[in-house]
């Protein structure tokens, strides 16, 4: 298999200059770039950027995704949005990581999986996530702590010191874990969150507040009237310059507020939140496999209501005398005795299989067939 890079990287506070554009190009000759926009993927070779300093000089958002299993999504929002403080509980190891720039607070979540799925065509993968950065911005730490999940998930499998597990605590617990936004279980999808690890973390997160509906005009037109003059001057000065993308939403995050998930401090240890997902996972596989089980069942049962008519198709593979008929009699064969074993009729079925068995004893490849998958 070639090798497969694919970067992508999006800014959305305001657009590059011209400038700018030029000093990525040298980065990359084959690279498309726009004023908002930096797209490349590599068969071979390798990227000469690093997507750090790109982030912290010219995008808001970074997509990364390779063929030998790494996710990478980097967020660049405004430090007032998101203060540091607020992202340390949730860092672990190099899988979630936060560092200040002079304006901005970057964040870096990553997955790695050697062993997982990809799909070349991931290039949209960054559109369907583009929305974490918003609900971070209005304080929903939920997809902090799904990258903490992911990241704990990861540590266990590196990791076998129990004793840490012990030690180390989660970090605070956002409301609404159980009932994610739709860039949450994208951005769940794309760090390959367990799900049974998530379901037991969704156990101490309260619901999420309903949201807030749209202020009207009139009510608008009040809340800015009480402005004081300094703040309302210092908004339009802001709206002057021009170079802030999200200011609407600063205005009405000041004017009317939003509703954003409510905290649990946290009171769970690594290892409780691992014990529980393996207990989860194993309660799940025994249902799905009573639930096979079960379907087996009836499936063999009417399998051996039906028997002339499996018998007759048997027949009739058999008559054609070509080698993957002979295989569709074998498959036939092999369920019917199943079926016949789980009603009691076995021992009708290898009297008539005998006789089968006698009938076409001069067909080599069917007797080889049958000897083979034990057919006696």
């Amino acid at each position: 298999m070639s090798e497969y890079q694919y970067f992508e990287f999006q800014a959305l506070e305001r657009p590059l200059s011209r400038e700018e554009q030029k000093q990525l190009r040298d980065l990359s000759t084959r690279a498309r770039i726009t004023a908002t926009s930096f797209t490349n993927t590599y068969h071979w070779g390798n990227f000469r950027g690093e997507p750090r300093r790109m982030v912290e000089r010219y995008f808001d958002a970074h997509l990364y995704v390779t063929n030998w299993g790494t996710h990478r999504l980097m967020l660049r929002l405004p430090k007032q949005r998101l203060p540091l403080r607020t992202v340390q509980p949730y860092c672990l190891d190099d899988h979630v990581e936060g560092w200040n720039t002079r304006t901005h607070i970057v964040l870096d979540l990553t997955s790695e999986d050697e062993g997982g799925d990809w799909a070349e065509g991931a290039d949209d993968s960054l559109t369907a996530l583009i929305g974490v950065r918003d609900e971070l911005a209005a304080g929903d730490l939920r997809s902090l702590y799904l990258a903490w999940l992911s990241a704990l998930a990861a540590w266990e499998l590196q990791d076998d010191d129990e004793e840490e597990y012990q030690t180390v605590t989660e970090p605070p617990v956002p409301a609404g874990l159980a009932d994610l936004t739709a860039p949450q279980r994208a951005l769940a999808d794309y760090l390959r969150v367990d799900t049974d690890l998530l379901s037991a973390a969704a156990q101490s997160s309260p619901a999420a507040p309903e949201p807030t509906a749209k202020p009207t005009k009139k009510e608008l037109q009040r809340l800015i009237a009480a402005l004081p003059a300094k703040e309302k001057d210092g908004f339009l000065l802001r709206l002057a310059l021009g170079q802030e993308p999200q200011l609407h939403t600063d205005l009405l995050h000041r004017l009317h507020g939003t509703a954003t998930p409510a905290i649990t401090p946290a009171n769970r240890t690594a290892a409780h939140l691992l014990d529980a997902a393996h207990a989860r996972r194993t309660e799940r596989r025994r249902r799905e496999q009573r639930r096979q089980a079960e379907a087996r069942a009836q499936h063999l049962t009417a399998l051996a209501h039906d028997a002339e008519s499996v018998w007759r198709q048997v027949e009739a593979h058999i008559a054609t005398k070509q080698t993957n008929a002979y295989d569709r009699a074998v498959t036939l064969l092999r369920d019917l005795r199943d079926a016949c074993d789980h009603v009691g009729s076995g021992a009708d079925f290898r009297q008539r299989l005998t006789r089968l068995r006698e009938t076409y004893q001069r067909r080599p490849g069917l007797i080889h067939r049958l000897n083979t998958h034990n057919l006696r």
